[in-house]
């Protein structure tokens, strides 16, 4: 039976057994609705407001404002068409500002706001050729009307880090009073302490599978209040924020899943940055590869590289046959052919970005897998190379 390499930990974390081992008490029998008032709901409503107080540890925020959701897609969502919805009511027009290298979550939810609202506009902040965004193209596009900057804590595809205190000062620096600065932490989440590195943040979104957690669960935080207008509305649960019963089992599994995360996070850090470093060293110096931003920060389990000459899907296709499991491109887009916006956004041409391969690790990773990659990726572009 051919080995298996999972290097795909960015698109989903496997899952962890001591979430497993949290959920499974939630996942059978009578599990109480949390909001009900007889002994099985006081039950579910203990477990649920024991994991909002995990959670709110996790990210440095008060448990009263942590919003559970369905995972980071929803929860930026909420974090978007919330505020901006909230904005229209008492503001004639209103502006909302993303960073050209946020995840689908955050540019579909803006566009989708700006389209369905005449007084609702959108304007892009640019970034560098390591895509890191740019704070004088930030400070070139605030207004007094700003409702919302969204700026990702560290990007999904490449890893790299943004630079959180410098869009705040941005913030304070045009006086913009009643911006909300939204962060996506969920590439970050694995791997930065968040009571740090989200410090500057008013919103912070979180999903649960990309630390080892189940999929569709996740939370929006909130560090200070801010104007918030439910997208989903209905019962009044969530603090009147998300309307909808709390899946018990589902915030457990978060909570666990944080819990581990902050338990392990610094010596995982340690070991899988000597990992990235070994790996990203050695792709190098196969001809032709290229580290995508080399000088940029970056949290440690992602390496991102692009090779002459070589197409990403033929290449991501000999891995899998031989139990290498990588991307291509977005967490959300593995697999996908089209050109990636954060590319793109970083001054990328089409052809090269068609050449990317992206291997992201986690904390159970080891040196033994990586030796294995590094010797497959290098036999699978040779073979490509030499069927040319």
């Amino acid at each position: 039976m051919t080995a298996r390499y999972y290097f795909d930990h960015a698109a989903s974390a496997p899952r962890r057994d001591e979430v497993a081992a949290a959920m499974e008490p939630w996942l059978h029998g009578v599990v109480g609705n949390p909001s009900g008032a007889h002994r099985a709901s006081r039950e579910a409503r203990r477990a649920v407001e024991d994991a909002r107080d995990e959670v709110a540890a996790f990210v440095g925020a008060s448990p009263g404002g942590v919003i559970f959701t369905a995972g980071g897609t929803e929860s930026c969502h909420l974090a978007v068409a919330g505020v901006v919805r909230h904005h229209r009511r008492y503001h004639a027009t209103t502006s909302l500002v993303v960073s050209r290298v946020e995840h689908h979550a955050v540019l579909d939810a803006a566009r989708a706001v700006a389209r369905d609202f005449s007084d609702v506009s959108l304007r892009y902040v640019e970034v560098d050729a390591d895509g890191v965004v740019d704070l004088a193209s930030l400070s070139g596009v605030l207004a007094p009307d700003v409702a919302l900057v969204s700026v990702m804590t560290a990007n999904n595809e490449t890893g790299v880090l943004q630079p959180l205190d410098g869009v705040r000062a941005a913030l304070e620096a045009a006086n913009t009073g009643e911006a909300v600065l939204h962060t996506d932490a969920v590439a970050a989440a694995p791997w930065l302490a968040l009571p740090v590195a989200t410090a500057a943040a008013d919103l912070v979104s979180l999903c649960a599978h990309k630390l080892g957690g189940p999929v569709n669960a996740g939370a929006l935080v909130m560090r200070r209040e801010v104007g918030l207008d439910p997208v989903v509305p209905g019962g009044g649960q969530e603090r009147g924020y998300r309307g909808g019963t709390v899946d018990v089992a589902a915030v457990v599994g978060l909570a666990a899943a944080t819990r581990a995360t902050s338990r392990e996070r610094q010596v995982a850090n340690e070991r899988v940055t000597q990992l990235q470093r070994r790996l990203a060293g050695s792709l190098a110096q196969l001809p032709g590869c290229r580290i995508t931003a080399p000088t940029a920060g970056r949290v440690a389990g992602v390496v991102h590289v692009t090779f002459d000459d070589v197409e990403g899907e033929e290449l991501l296709y000999l891995l899998d046959q031989n139990g290498v499991y990588a991307s291509a491109g977005a967490s959300c887009s593995s697999g996908a052919t089209e050109f990636s916006h954060v590319l793109e956004a970083m001054g990328m041409d089409s052809l090269r970005a068609r050449r990317s391969l992206r291997l992201s690790m986690g904390p159970r990773t080891t040196p033994e897998d990586v030796e294995a990659v590094i010797g497959i990726v290098a036999a699978a572009v040779a073979r490509l190379r030499a069927s040319r």
